[in-house]
Order: C-alpha cells, then structure tokens, then sequence
C-alpha cells in the first residue's frame, strides 16, 4: 500500500509534535477523549460544560465533547446533552466559543445507545431500540436517574424501514454540530452501542439487509458515515470503533476481520470521495481493565498490540489511538508510528492542565471515580486543581471564562 500523506510524518515524531489534521493544524497530539460527565441537565448544556472543556483546552488543541444525544431516543445515562433541538444547539455555541478563545479544535461526538438505555430515558417510556430484541446479560447494570442501577430492558429491534430515520439524525446533528460552531463530528460507532450493536456478531441476529454477513452489518455505519458526510463533508467527519473490546457485551468472532472491512470500507469511501475523513479513532483491548470488565478476548498483550498495529497499518488516514493510555505509552506509540494522536479520558478529567503536565514529566492529579456521574456542576467536574509552574504546587482552578 503506498503511504498516505500522513504516514510520512511518523518518522521522529512524539507527542508533543505539531500534526497536520487535515485542514486543521494541531500542535501536539494529545487529545481530549470523549467521555460522559452527567452534567448537562435535562438534556441542555451548561456553564459549567463551557469551563470543564476551557479549562482543558490548550493552543493548536484537539478535543472531543462528550457523547451527544442524536434523538430523543438515544439517551442512557442521566442529563447527558444532546443536539437535536434548538435549544441545545444554542447551548452548545457557548462550550464551542469558550474552546476556540483557547486555541483549541473541537469536535462533537454523536452518540445512540441503542439497546443500552431503558424505558426511563425513552418518550412515552418505549423499549430502547437496537439491531436485536436481545437483552444485555446481567453483567451489566443501566445507571437511573436517581442514582440507582437496574438491569437493562428487551430492546425492540428496528425494523429496516425506520433504520433511514435514524441515518437522517445522524445527518441532521452533524449538521446541528456545525451550526453550533463545532469544527466537526466524530460518530460513535463502538463499546456496544447502536451501531456496534450493528456491527458485531454477537448481537446482530438480523436476517435482513443489515444482518448476517459482514457487508450487512456494515451497512448502517456506512450510511452513517454518507449521510453526515452529504451534510458537513469528509474532512469535517471521523468515526471511532472497538472491534476487540466486549463492553456491553459487545462481542465479534472475528474482532481482526470485523476491524480490517470497516477500515476497507472507509478506504474505499474516501478514495470515491477524493478526500480523507479527519480520522478513525480506535479503542485498545486493554480498555476492558479500566472499565472493571473481564474481556473475552484471549491473546496476550502483544498479540493485541499486534490486532490494534494491524489496524493502523491498513487505515489510509489519520489514526488515533485510545484506552488506558499513560504518559509513556502515549509517547511509545507515536514514536513508533503506531498512531498519529493519542486521546485520553480519565487522566484528563483529574488534570485539566494534562498537555503541560505531560510536557514537564510533572506529577498527576488522582481521579476521584465516584464523582464521574454526579451532577454537581463544580465537584469532581471543574474543582481539580492546576499546577503552579513557579512553586511546583498545586493551584485552585479559577473560572476561565
């Protein structure tokens, strides 16, 4: 395969080398991944939304927003934000204005649960809707508005006349996003929800069009991916996927075969297209170990390093990497052009100042995981405290705003 334009910058490169991100020019490759934070009440960002990602954003910066409701029907956990109404694309002009005084790219991740919601979060208290009928097993718990945790509920499976309706949201947030001021869109195609629900074997039972062999089940992705680029345009589109992690028990037969036809896929899209999509963001098999889940796959870590390596190599495009990902490890790869970016969640959330921190080899502030999903618009969200260059202390954060 000859290398893309992209391949030829790896040579040399660590993480705090400038990237070439299509039309957009980032200055080291650390990346805010997308995580939910359960603070946006009622479906609408807040204030707070515009501080948490202002706080983490740096010149030449590149973050993803938390995932964000598509519909009405694509919600599972509580108060997190959307991008279907009117209102909720007003609120999220501010978060966009509050990153960009920063110097920061950011895009919004589009999110729909799928089977992974209950009757709670659905209008008119519905089943969630899926690929499947199929319940998620009793290893897994829905968190409930009130705290508390249930088991999920039998999804409806959608029949493959309603599937273009939830296409056309995807289509319709992606524009939403951009009005909104968004600098693009990276679709949620992984850990077991809708359009992994899609994608894996072991939950798509379907005998029709999108069901059965691996063209079927890429079916819907695909068309997610046409639609949001028919809105906003390919460079302006990525898309995340986790062949080999099992949350939600979200498991392929073939985690190898199932990566290398989405990546064939997209290849193919964007060779017809004539231009790249801003890049295809993969979750690492050790992903399992942060989130408290056995993983199924066998192999060891090398082998696993391998699939993701694999990956990387087929990708015609702009490759970033996540899960689990340390200091080290995040320079590891990059200097050895095993990803271009490398996105992190939990140790961004306890160190808001984390680009600066890593530069400096500085310690880390701890993660506090019980206020991941409370509501509170300060503890736990914009309370973690920066670090004081000049006395090497810890600092209180301030409002940026």
């Amino acid at each position: 395969m000859a290398e893309t334009e992209n391949q030829t910058q790896r040579g040399g490169n660590t993480l705090f080398s400038p990237y070439k991100l299509g039309n957009f020019n980032l200055s080291h490759r650390v990346v805010l991944a997308p995580m939910t934070r359960c603070r946006a009440l009622n479906g609408i960002p807040q204030e707070a939304h515009a501080e948490y990602y202002s706080q983490r954003s740096t010149p030449g910066g590149f973050l993803i927003s938390e995932g964000t409701s598509i519909s009405p029907t694509a919600a599972g956990f509580p108060h997190v934000p959307g991008i279907y109404t009117e209102e909720q694309v007003e609120a999220w002009r501010s978060v966009v204005d509050a990153v960009h005084a920063k110097g920061s790219i950011f895009f919004c991740q589009l999110w729909h649960v799928g089977r992974a919601s209950h009757s709670v979060y659905q209008p008119g208290g519905a089943a969630p809707i899926s690929s499947t009928n199929k319940a998620l097993s009793d290893r897994w718990k829905v968190l409930l508005p009130d705290g508390s945790h249930a088991a999920y509920q039998e999804p409806r499976s959608l029949n493959s006349s309603e599937i273009q309706e939830i296409v056309e949201h995807y289509r319709q947030s992606a524009i939403n996003a951009i009005r909104a001021g968004f600098d693009g869109i990276e679709i949620h195609a992984a850990h077991g929800y809708l359009i992994d629900q899609f994608l894996k074997d072991g939950i798509n039972d379907r005998t029709d069009e999108y069901g059965g062999s691996l063209t079927n089940r890429l079916r819907f992705l695909i068309q997610v991916v046409q639609a949001a680029v028919s809105g906003i345009g390919a460079g302006r589109v990525a898309v995340r996927i986790a062949p080999a992690i099992d949350h939600l028990d979200a498991v392929d037969s073939n985690s190898l075969g199932l990566g290398l036809a989405v990546i064939e896929r997209l290849n193919n899209l964007q060779n017809n297209l004539g231009r790249k999509l801003a890049y295809l963001h993969v979750t690492q098999p050790r992903f399992a170990l942060y989130i408290k889940a056995e993983s199924d796959k066998p192999g060891t870590e090398a082998e696993q390093a391998n699939l993701i390596r694999t990956l990387r190599k087929a990708y015609q495009g702009t490759f970033m990497s996540s899960g689990g990902f340390t200091r080290e490890l995040g320079i590891e790869d990059v200097a050895q052009g095993d990803t271009d970016l490398v996105s992190y969640g939990r140790l961004f959330i306890s160190n808001p100042d984390l680009v600066l921190r890593f530069k400096l080899n500085a310690p880390l502030n701890k993660y506090n995981r019980e206020t991941f999903y409370t509501h509170d618009p300060v503890i736990g969200y914009t309370d973690y405290p920066f670090l004081n260059i000049s006395s090497g202390t810890q600092q209180e954060p301030t409002s940026l705003l």
